[in-house]
């Protein structure tokens, strides 16, 4: 199963959970220091990294949607 992945920027204030947990699938954008996926993501052999990911952010900023 794949997810689709919004990050809001309106709440992501940066705490980078989501690149210790997923790291091949999350970045900080050096310029506002948010949270960006990675060209090329998700694959499918992602999805436990991503519900991490999801699970670890204190701000709530990341969404998964199942496709």
């Amino acid at each position: 199963m794949t997810y689709r992945i919004d990050v809001d920027a309106d709440l992501c204030s940066g705490y980078g959970n989501c690149v210790v947990a997923a790291p091949e699938v999350f970045d900080l954008d050096p310029g506002t220091n948010l949270a960006v996926v990675q060209a090329g993501r998700p694959l499918p052999t992602d999805d436990a990294a991503l519900r991490e990911a999801e699970a670890d952010c204190p701000a709530r900023a990341i969404r998964l949607t199942r496709r």
